[in-house]
Order: structure tokens, then sequence, then C-alpha cells
């Protein structure tokens, strides 16, 4: 890791536990340092979309920020633990766009994220939002730190490490945790 990647971390943890402690500025100083981030996992999910989505990157990243900001009891810890925070929040986002669409029948004409693409599971399989995420919902049910662990590696883009700091276990744990969770997740939605 080079040394301005540990600053910038070092800086986005400061800033985080500052905001956390009640001081506004450190919001200000902090949402540059995050925001290319997330805005670029966010891409990720749109890089497949239609042209003129009705949701876009810096759309979602900007309703991220602002449930972020009405958590103000929020003790954050580090940057992972802010990022895994976001993940959720960017599932919320995602999953409440897609039921507000409407759409008649579960699939058809919402947003489409690839799943292969950050679970690496089979090739080309396009999954909807609203089906991962009863996925997810029904795998938190019998394994919750198995569904986290998706759950910041797809929403967040976290990295095995980042994941096992934000959990307080191994980054060996972590990997074997998403290994178990991505493949109760191919079978599951191969199902379905």
């Amino acid at each position: 890791m080079s040394r301005s990647v540990s600053n910038a971390e070092s800086d986005i943890t400061t800033l985080l536990l500052d905001w956390g402690r009640g001081d506004k500025k450190a919001l200000g100083q902090l949402m540059p340092l995050v925001f290319d981030e997330l805005r670029r996992v966010a891409k990720v999910y749109f890089a497949d979309e239609r042209a003129g989505h009705t949701l876009q990157p810096t759309a979602l990243v900007n309703e991220v920020f602002l449930r972020l900001m009405d958590r103000r009891q929020v003790s954050w810890e580090n940057r992972s633990h802010f990022f895994g925070f976001a993940a959720q929040l960017m599932r919320r986002v995602l999953v409440d766009h897609a039921r507000g669409r409407g759409a008649a029948k579960r699939g058809s004409h919402l947003p489409k994220a690839s799943l292969d693409e950050a679970l690496a599971l089979a090739e080309n399989r396009d999954l909807d939002l609203l089906a991962l995420d009863e996925a997810l919902d029904d795998l938190a049910r019998i394994d919750p730190q198995g569904s986290r662990v998706v759950e910041m590696r797809f929403f967040a883009g976290l990295t095995h490490e980042e994941i096992a700091e934000v959990l307080g276990v191994s980054p060996i744990t972590a990997r074997r945790q998403w290994n178990t969770a991505k493949l109760w997740l191919f079978r599951h939605l191969k199902q379905d």
C-alpha cells in the first residue's frame, strides 16, 4: 500500500471519528474523500444498464449521503466500517428504487446488476436486485454474517481484508464466509 493511500485512509478514519463526535465540518471534509470511491462502486451497477436509466451513479451516491446524514449517533470505527455501512445503504436505495418502479412482473423493467462481476458466480448471468435482496434476506436468516460479507463485497466493493476489519475476524475467515455465501446464493438463485 502506498503512503498516499495509507494517509488518505487515515484521514478518512480521523474525519469519521470527528463526525461521529458531532463535528459538522468533518462531514464536509469527508464527502470529497469518499464520494469518488462510492461513485466508482455505483458505476459498476449501472455499467450494463440502458441509457437514460432513472437512477444514475451520482444520484445513488447522493441518496446514500442523505441517508448517512440522518445517522447522527453512529460511532464510526474506521474507513472499512463506514464503507460496510454505506454498502447496506446502497442496497436499500437500489432495492427501494427497484420496488418503486412498480414492475407488474418480478424482474421486468427493474434495474439489473451483473451478479457475475461482483460475486464471480456464473458466466453472464444477470440478476434483478429484488431477487438478490430476497436471497440476501434468506441467507441472513441462516448466516447473518455471510449475508453481511456479500453485502459489503457486492454493494461497497470492500476487500476481504476490509471486510475482516469490519467484522472483527481474520481475512481468511472473511474469504471463507464469502466463498460459502457466494455458493449458497448461486444455488438459491439458480433454483428461482
